[in-house]
């Protein structure tokens, strides 16, 4: 008898559900929620960016600009005012084609008085200067508000660090001396002293975080609600001589310049503008005679404006004198604030380093100590007092490091330079 011999065959996976199960794999990892890339850490110049976009000035910046610029095309043009079309109808017999009928059909052309012209394209090009001068002005002075804000938040972060390591210093100190004490190596007043210790670094936490939340609430109205750095750049250090082209001291020369151009242009605007009117007329005297053409061309020449031409150009002088006297009052408070703000400079830059140096020793000091009350060679009073020195120090050295460089960031404002 012939067996027959049978073969199991084992079924592979088709191409198909090969494809699919990488179709969903990649559907699932597709799925997966992804974390949005954190914020950078916010900078004085983009908090001050941020601040700008917020104002009226920036926003009205580019229509007003664009106001100026169309005042001095004016100058450009052929007529001191725009062409006027006149169009007369005459007849002795309303409402029918019988009688007399004239048509006439003119241009009033307003001519430029002498020297008009001239001084008002020069108007214009001051008033354009003094559009971006007035946008300058109103940065600087975003800034100044800007910076305070900024550096106050800077000194309540650098606060609130301090305590918090103060904190965790005197925390660990309190577990050290609570398992002495079980130990039997020091006393119950001890323990109480560490604990006193930790509830006093509590309280300074405590206080430094509402500082600084009040600070950070200050900064967010100016846009900047973000993370800040927790170690600030300092701005680059200027030089010590006070601009020519200082933003508040060009903003009242801008505003002179225009108020003497306004004025020079009233002192030939003493009339108005005569007007040369060219007119083309086609009549008849009587129905079913033939039309007659002519043409006309008049000048009409206005009177004087007396006073009133008078009070124009003398209102635009005394502004230019104005203008001209805040200028240089602002010129003369500019520099002393800058002799200021330099001597400010120079005192906190000495003040930083001399807190570096304190601040070495005193964390030297502290590990002197520390060591030596771990081996028992120094009284627990000693290690608390030279532990709370060395958190005065660091905290003296945070603040002097904050302080020359806000003190920078105030010798760029009375320069007139804008946050970088």
């Amino acid at each position: 008898m012939q067996r027959t011999r049978r073969t199991t065959h084992t079924p592979r996976p088709s191409m198909l559900a090969v494809a699919l199960g990488w179709a969903l794999a990649g559907s699932a990892a597709l799925a997966q929620p992804t974390a949005p890339p954190a914020a950078p850490p916010l900078t004085l110049k983009a908090l001050f960016e941020r601040a700008w976009e917020r104002q009226p000035e920036a926003q009205s910046a580019a229509l007003r600009r664009e106001s100026a610029q169309a005042a001095r095309s004016g100058a450009s043009s052929w007529t001191a005012e725009p062409v006027a079309l006149e169009l007369q109808v005459k007849t002795d017999r309303p409402g029918s084609n019988q009688g007399s009928r004239e048509v006439e059909l003119g241009v009033a052309l307003p001519l430029w008085l002498p020297g008009e012209r001239a001084r008002k394209a020069a108007l214009g090009d001051a008033e354009i200067k003094a559009v971006e001068s007035r946008r300058l002005a109103a940065q600087l002075q975003l800034a100044a508000t800007v910076r305070e804000a900024w550096w106050t938040l800077q000194r309540t972060q650098a606060e609130l660090g301090l305590a918090q390591d103060r904190l965790q210093n005197t925390q660990r100190l309190a577990a050290d001396v609570a398992r002495r004490f079980k130990a039997g190596d020091m006393s119950r007043a001890d323990q109480a002293q560490a604990d006193g210790a930790v509830a006093q670094a509590e309280a300074a936490v405590a206080e430094a975080t509402g500082a600084r939340d009040v600070a950070q609430a200050a900064l967010a109205a100016w846009g900047g609600g973000v993370e800040v750095r927790a170690e600030p750049e300092a701005e680059a250090m200027p030089g010590t001589a006070l601009p020519a082209d200082h933003p508040a001291v060009a903003d009242w020369q801008d505003q002179a310049e225009v108020a003497r151009r306004a004025a020079d242009l009233a002192a030939v605007q003493t009339r108005a503008n005569p007007e040369l009117t060219v007119a083309a007329t086609r009549g008849r005297e009587q129905s079913g005679e033939r039309y007659l053409q002519s043409f006309t061309v008049g000048v009409r020449v206005p009177l004087g404006g007396g006073d009133r031409a008078r009070a124009k150009e003398t209102a635009a002088r005394a502004d230019a004198l104005d203008a001209e006297v805040r200028a240089r009052a602002e010129q003369d408070r500019r520099a002393t604030d800058l002799a200021a703000a330099t001597a400010r400079v120079k005192a906190t830059q000495a003040q930083r380093d001399a807190m570096a140096r304190h601040a070495a020793l005193a964390r030297d000091t502290r590990g002197f100590i520390d060591k030596a009350f771990r081996l028992g060679e120094a009284d627990w009073p000693t290690r608390l007092r030279v532990e709370l020195e060395a958190v005065q120090a660091e905290r003296q050295l945070a603040r002097a490091r904050i302080d020359a460089a806000a003190a920078v960031s105030s010798l760029r404002q009375a320069m007139g330079l804008l946050p970088q």
